[in-house]
């Protein structure tokens, strides 16, 4: 992306990021919790991801998949219609799986137009995760991210995807019969699976590096333990996991916000991770 200076529009308008009409807003869409970070705000709104079409909430977003795009576009409007600038364009930032992750950019985008942004980037939920932990993206890393409905394991190298694996298990789903034991289980397979087809050494070098626990399941002493028990590594959950992603993703937003290829006049509609 190459620099350009910044210049005024047409009729006095300032080009983003130092027009008040453009704000920046990073988004996490998970299965259960929808979380939201507005530029200048510092504030994190974190609400379910439900929507009300007609009698009861329904669910748009499911097991890690944006079911109701439509859905999801009318709980982004009401949540956030009445707190951007009227005549506003944003730059927004959206975290996406890194399995599955074409399907899921190509219905976030659609939902993500009722907001009227400017241009929209989105960014793997695990390379968020890890610069909000501050991690150093130079050195191979493994990331975990356990949540309501899909728990995903990435091994990371110079920031970029290296290997993934998922399940369609979170917290959601612990109960009398479906025990932290098999969630933490379900880990240790996908890191042996990783471990098996690595050539190289990156995957042992993430592991002996210590694991990055995200999601709710770092909220879970247990997990933690057995975790750790499982895999004879570290594991180190990062600071308020819940909310990792979104505060990830508000980091290359406010680093966007600096770049001066932002300040031309042209929307971008989409770039892609």
């Amino acid at each position: 992306m190459s620099a350009a200076p910044l210049r005024r529009g047409p009729a006095g308008h300032r080009p983003w990021p130092c027009c008040r009409r453009c704000p920046g807003i990073a988004l996490d869409l998970g299965s259960a919790r929808t979380r939201v970070w507005i530029a200048g705000r510092g504030t994190i709104l974190d609400v379910p991801t439900v929507t009300f079409p007609g009698a009861g909430a329904v669910h748009p977003i499911r097991r890690g998949a944006i079911v109701d795009t439509p859905g999801t576009a009318r709980m982004l409007e009401r949540l956030l219609g009445n707190r951007l600038p009227r005549l506003g364009r944003p730059l927004v930032v959206v975290t996406a799986p890194v399995l599955d992750g074409v399907a899921f950019r190509a219905e976030a985008l659609t939902a993500v137009r009722v907001l009227r942004p400017r241009t929209v980037l989105t960014v793997p939920t695990a390379r968020a995760v890890a610069l909000a932990a501050g991690a150093d993206l130079c050195r191979p890393l493994m990331v975990v991210d356990i949540g309501a409905h899909v728990t995903e394991v990435v091994l990371l190298s110079d920031g970029a995807v290296l290997d993934a694996r998922r399940t369609a298990l979170g917290t959601r789903d612990l109960d009398a019969t479906t025990t932290a034991d098999r969630i933490t289980g379900a880990v240790a397979d996908m890191i042996t699976a990783m471990l098996r087809q690595d050539r190289t050494s990156l995957t042992l070098d993430a592991i002996q590096g210590g694991l990055l626990l995200a999601g709710g399941g770092a909220l879970r002493p247990e997990i933690v333990h057995r975790l750790t028990g499982q895999l004879h590594a570290p594991v180190r959950a990062v600071p308020a996991p819940h909310t990792a992603a979104v505060r990830g993703a508000a980091r290359l937003l406010e680093a966007a916000r600096t770049h001066p290829a932002f300040g031309r006049r042209q929307p971008v509609p989409h770039l892609p991770d």
